[in-house]
């Protein structure tokens, strides 16, 4: 019987702060994209973002105006395809390797210059997933569902390559991020993981 990892991150995270109350977001930002980002990211992150996960990780939404998930995939994919593509080029991408629907969606980074980005595989519909550590362009596949990822991720494993882990033990501390300039950001734990 396979593991339900979606189960596992949300057991790991606590109830949620956000209902998802902006479902039609994640419609047009498909729509925008051309293809259907897969249904465990949209859950976590409606339940969740925008936050800050264990002091690294950024969870954004399409919802907010800041924080705009949207606007950062646009950004980064601009960002990427003016960098070198010596190693993005090995991932046998036939068209331009960044952007939506046939190349590199980026869908998550960390305040370390790490990125995590996503891409339907050709023929079989399935995602698959690569990421790149901010200090070298290597590209890295995780052959597995986003909510593994992130689990194997929370968990402290090299998700961004060799030596990237960052284990906390511990709840999961979560920091919100401020939506005008005046907001203060708050923080606070997830339940006790026994970590």
């Amino acid at each position: 019987m396979s593991r339900n990892f979606t189960e596992s991150v949300i057991g790991m995270l606590g109830p949620a702060r956000n209902a998802d109350r902006f479902p039609a977001e994640w419609g047009e930002l498909e729509t925008a994209l051309g293809v259907g980002l897969p249904d465990d990211y949209k859950g976590i992150l409606g339940r969740y973002a925008p936050v800050q996960l264990n002091v690294h990780l950024f969870l954004m939404h399409p919802s907010t105006g800041r924080w705009n998930l949207g606007r950062w995939m646009r950004e980064t994919v601009q960002a990427f395809s003016r960098s070198d593509l010596t190693d993005v080029e090995r991932l046998g991408f036939t068209g331009s390797p960044f952007g939506a629907p046939s190349g590199l969606i980026p869908l998550l980074h960390t305040d370390r210059g790490e990125n995590l980005f996503g891409a339907v595989e050709a023929g079989t519909g399935e995602w698959r997933f690569h990421s790149c550590n901010g200090d070298e362009p290597l590209y890295y596949e995780h052959r597995m569902s986003f909510s593994e990822w992130l689990h194997r991720y929370l968990r402290g494993e090299d998700m961004f390559g060799p030596g990237s882990g960052v284990f906390y033990p511990g709840p999961i501390v979560f920091e919100s991020l401020p939506m005008q300039d005046a907001e203060l950001s708050t923080t606070w734990e997830g339940p006790e993981r026994g970590m």
